[in-house]
């Protein structure tokens, strides 16, 4: 096997998680060795869903006299972009004569503690095997008294030993959990067990009918007392019980005692994702109590260990399963703790009871490569191009060409999309050595997307679909609605009643995402923009339906690109907003591109370019399609 062949089986998307590739009806204990194909599907098990996907593939387009021109056109542009921003970020750091960009403080704390979170995920996972091979599980061979197994006891076995593997693995989280926060977080543990224990008490003890709304009152409570408290200081405390008396020593004893903060003091800006696991218990607890006495998965006689991604989600773990210990270990699973990805507790249950059959170890160490080199790309570009820096000194816009202007936007985004996603595949690779396959967080790069609706499946994916389950589709949501320009071949016309609906549920979507990532009116502004930003796709999608263009494809190709432009340039406006220059910078971005003739021309050559990436992205889907896989971003 050549280099080729590992190359495309390092950037599969199998590779980067089974889930983009296998259907999520499918038992995983179907997937079967992919063909590692560009875009291949891992498993053909799914043949229906295969075959439709082929079916409505587009012929390929990449050995056409159109495609040679964009290949031209990548040549040249796409050097000239990375020579725009090199030019202005001149400065001396370990690559011999260059300085690195370690402005951004959400991505300097992660780099400055790699070697220690390293060897914490060369530690966690060695102590879980010293603790199975000193106090293994006891596991049964369903064996009767004076005979030989019979076939009927062979689920009763594996039903004890799932319990066995449940119980000895939810033994040593729930202790490496307490352990981790307390080294976390020092004193302030005692803050965050005792908000766990507060929800769990919402689950299990209020009247059923009340769980949900006091689930999501109290959640969404804790991130403003959270915030608007500063993860409740007992120095405060001290001072509000001594009538405001700082010279009071309960005032001095309370500080000392808030010096006992840990590895990181501000657990309160950590708490956040911890927020999303407390509402899933509690929610996947009282969907369970629908469920009347019996085994759900015993009355769909299927394999409990060979359980869809679909049926492991939305199927209640056993009453017997939310437990304080399985809920605490879940909630403080290492691994995913600090950042995610998220993993609802139905699907964290499932795992703890069976190995999921998409974990080998080929396909690990695979996935470590590839974030490995998604390591070194951040340092490269941290040591060559210093967009953040430039954008945190208040820079003089003026004194920047149109190009290094929408160069320094453009790099500012593809440092956000990196510095979230070397975390998340950080964390996700550490679950995945031990035992646990959390969705991946990041689909495509920042770079191959156009549709607004795709692109949010596709960002932070674990919190898309946490969004959706827990949020969107009890909102009233989930329906047939799709983005035409997602898929140019796509016939699907929902009514203009449900676009309207979705958008609303989007809207409200987004006020929380932004209220959950952080309490101020920037990030407000940013997920208003989203929505206001999706509206053209959606009337879009309306005015121009997919059915009415089938005689004339290329034709619609050309308007879904044109179209797609337009989507590109406002999720970078409002991503800029939000998390980058904010709304003053990117007044001074556009007003410093559009405000001259060679600025206005500049425009028309970049949408020009934009198209041009376009066409590869739908051509890149169409590949896609062709291997029988169909992505929703």
């Amino acid at each position: 096997m050549g280099l080729i062949y590992w190359l495309r089986r390092l950037y599969s998307l199998d590779t980067l998680d089974t889930r983009f590739t296998v259907s999520s009806t499918t038992p995983l204990k179907a997937v079967t060795t992919p063909s590692y194909a560009p875009g291949a599907s891992a498993t053909d098990v799914d043949g229906k869903r295969s075959d439709s996907a082929r079916a409505g593939a587009p012929p390929s387009r990449w050995n056409t006299v159109e495609f040679y021109v964009y290949y031209l056109v990548f040549l040249t542009v796409v050097p000239l972009m990375f020579k725009a921003v090199i030019d202005i970020s001149q400065h001396p750091g370990w690559i011999p004569g260059r300085r690195v960009d370690n402005s951004d403080s959400q991505y300097s704390t992660f780099r400055d503690n790699i070697p220690y979170m390293t060897i914490l995920l060369v530690l966690h996972p060695c102590l879980r095997r010293a603790y199975d091979h000193f106090f293994p599980a006891k596991v049964s061979t369903a064996r009767p008294i004076g005979g030989k197994a019979k076939d009927d006891d062979k689920p009763q076995g594996a039903a004890v030993n799932a319990d066995a593997r449940l119980r000895q693995r939810v033994v040593f989280d729930y202790a490496f959990g307490i352990i981790l926060i307390l080294a976390l977080h020092g004193i302030s543990a005692l803050k965050v067990l005792t908000i766990l224990w507060i929800n769990y008490m919402i689950a299990t003890r209020l009247p059923r009918a009340r769980i949900p709304l006091a689930t999501w009152v109290f959640n969404i409570g804790i991130l403003f007392a959270n915030e608007l408290l500063e993860g409740y200081r007992f120095a405060d405390l001290a001072l509000l019980l001594s009538s405001f008396n700082p010279g009071s020593p309960l005032v001095a004893w309370a500080k000392s005692i808030d010096g006992i903060g840990g590895l990181v003091p501000r657990w309160e800006v950590l708490f956040k994702i911890t927020v999303l696991r407390l509402i899933s218990f509690n929610m996947d607890y009282y969907w369970s109590l629908d469920y009347r006495p019996g085994s759900p998965v015993e009355k769909k006689q299927i394999d409990p260990s060979a359980l869809s991604e679909r049926d492991r989600v939305s199927t209640p773990a056993p009453p017997s399963a939310y437990s304080p210990e399985n809920y605490l270990a879940y909630i403080l699973y290492s691994p995913l703790y600090l950042a995610g990805p998220i993993l609802t507790f139905n699907d964290y249950i499932n795992q703890q009871h069976y190995t999921p059959a998409s974990l080998t170890r080929t396909r690990t160490i695979l996935y470590g490569i590839r974030f490995l080199l998604t390591l070194l790309s951040m340092e490269l570009i941290l040591h060559f191009i210093y967009v953040v820096a430039i954008s945190k000194s208040s820079p003089d816009w003026s004194a920047y060409s149109p190009f290094q202007l929408s160069m320094l936007g453009y790099f500012n985004l593809h440092i956000i999309w990196l510095k979230l996603l070397i975390p998340w595949r950080f964390f996700r690779l550490w679950a995945l050595i031990d035992g646990i396959d959390p969705p991946e967080n990041m689909v495509r790069c920042m770079s191959n997307n156009y549709s607004a609706l795709a692109f949010w499946r596709g960002w932070h994916r674990s919190f898309n679909r946490w969004v959706v389950r827990y949020m969107y589709i009890p909102l009233g949501g989930g329906g047939r609605g799709r983005s035409s320009t997602s898929n140019p071949g796509d016939s699907s016309k929902p009514s203009l009643l449900a676009k309207a609906r979705g958008v609303m549920n989007f809207l409200a979507v987004f006020t929380f995402v932004a209220i959950w990532h952080d309490i101020n009116l920037r990030l407000l502004m940013w997920g208003w923009l989203i929505t206001l930003f999706v509206l053209p796709e959606v009337i879009c999608t309306i005015l121009f339906p997919a059915k009415k263009w089938q005689s004339r494809p290329n034709t619609y190709r050309v308007l879904c690109g044109i179209g797609a432009v337009g989507n590109v340039l406002a999720m970078m406006a409002a991503n800029l907003v939000g998390f980058a220059v904010g709304l003053d910078g990117l007044q001074g971005l556009v007003q410093g591109i559009v405000g001259s003739y060679s600025g206005l021309g500049f425009l028309a050559a970049a949408c020009a370019a934009l198209f041009v990436g376009v066409q590869v992205m739908f051509e890149v889907r169409g590949a896609e399609l062709r291997a029988g896989v169909r992505l929703k971003c």
